[in-house]
């Protein structure tokens, strides 16, 4: 068949200039060696989370479950974020001509309390992990973790979801207590960026909890932020359940910079 001609890698981390180091794996490479290497003209690399916030914006109603009210506002800045393997990051604005994606690392924010219950919370991983970000309780390690410390029992994130699914009482709590929190900080971070054109949840395990949004503590946390509570009750959230966003994402990348190859 053909030779491909241009490639799009999509990994975990910041990617900053030609030379591109993972977050979680003791990896790196360099994008015009690896270029040369598979005989591609072009290639783009970019942050994971970018590529399935270029991925999100298009989606349509049917891969998207509504948590709460909210209108989004034509031309604003939208937010995407969401707890999988961390808790990834990333701000749309929309553009004359389409949109620019910015990457963020919000998942290495510090994690902080503000209830009791919070407080033994972060006191148990503070004592097991030193300094505290939000990724390490609001991702599927997170959930692990929090299910240990609030119930005394060790499972993995795809058995607590389930059973949470299926009513059991102590995974559906400990699930209820994610979302609470997730719903803060992002919250905090819709503040942070006036993501007025909507919040997007993406990531595994926010689209495997979609189910349990509605009735969960989140949309209440994300609005409890005084004197803010009406500007954050006007922002539209929706929960990401299309499988494979990222990829959809990637291969927009990848129509744009075709486009770009071509002759004029």
């Amino acid at each position: 068949g053909p030779r491909p001609c241009a490639g799009v890698f999509a990994v975990a981390g910041p990617v900053d200039g030609d030379e591109v180091k993972l977050t979680n794996r003791a990896w790196h490479f360099s994008r015009p060696e690896l270029a040369r290497t598979l005989g591609l003209d072009a290639l783009t690399v970019l942050n994971d989370f970018a590529a399935l916030a270029h991925g999100v914006v298009g989606l349509g109603p049917q891969n998207l479950v509504t948590v709460g009210t909210g209108k989004a506002v034509e031309g604003a800045p939208m937010l995407v974020c969401g707890p999988g393997t961390g808790l990834g990051t990333a701000l749309v604005l929309p553009r004359a001509e389409g949109y620019e994606v910015l990457p963020g690392e919000g998942g290495h924010v510090r994690f902080g309390a503000v209830t009791s219950e919070e407080a033994r919370v972060l006191a148990h991983l503070v004592q097991d992990l030193g300094p505290v970000s939000v990724e390490h309780v609001l991702s599927g390690a997170g959930l692990v973790r929090l299910h240990r410390i609030l119930s005394g029992e060790v499972a993995t994130s795809h058995s607590i979801i389930t059973a949470a699914l299926s009513g059991q009482r102590n995974e559906r709590e400990t699930c209820h207590v994610f979302l609470r929190l997730l719903g803060r900080v992002v919250g905090d971070f819709a503040l942070l960026t006036l993501a007025r054109g909507g919040v997007f949840i993406s990531g595994g395990v926010g689209a495997a909890m979609a189910q349990l949004f509605a009735e969960s503590p989140f949309r209440a946390a994300f609005e409890d932020h005084p004197p803010y509570q009406a500007r954050l009750a006007a922002i539209p959230v929706r929960v990401v359940v299309h499988p494979t966003p990222g990829l959809v994402g990637a291969a927009e990348v990848g129509r744009r910079l075709l486009a770009a190859l071509e002759p004029a």
